[in-house]
């Protein structure tokens, strides 16, 4: 019987081959949902799914794309808002 604090089903079950050629099972938390685009809701691209303090340990240039608002709206969102204000500057300076 495994230890009890590895009994929950927090965590997941991965299947291992040792060297020595043993079947084993290792247990390991669970990844994270994507990260979400905050305007629309669609899964961000070139934000990688990993636990907070995995993440922390990456340089800031692997943690989000490097555009405005990188990380926070999907290339869609940020096209439409930039068109958005374009528009409102256009109209301000007539």
């Amino acid at each position: 019987m495994v230890r009890p604090a590895l009994r929950s089903r927090s965590l997941r079950r991965v299947h291992r081959r040792t060297p020595g050629g043993r079947n084993v099972v290792h247990y390991e938390r669970r990844r994270p949902g994507p990260a979400r685009c905050a305007r629309c809701g669609r899964p961000l691209n070139g934000v990688p799914r990993l636990r907070p303090s995995k993440l922390r340990a990456l340089p800031k240039t692997a943690k989000r794309p490097e555009r405005p608002y990188g990380g926070v709206l999907c290339a869609a969102c940020l096209a439409e808002l930039l068109r958005e204000q374009i528009r409102r500057m256009a109209s301000a300076s007539q």
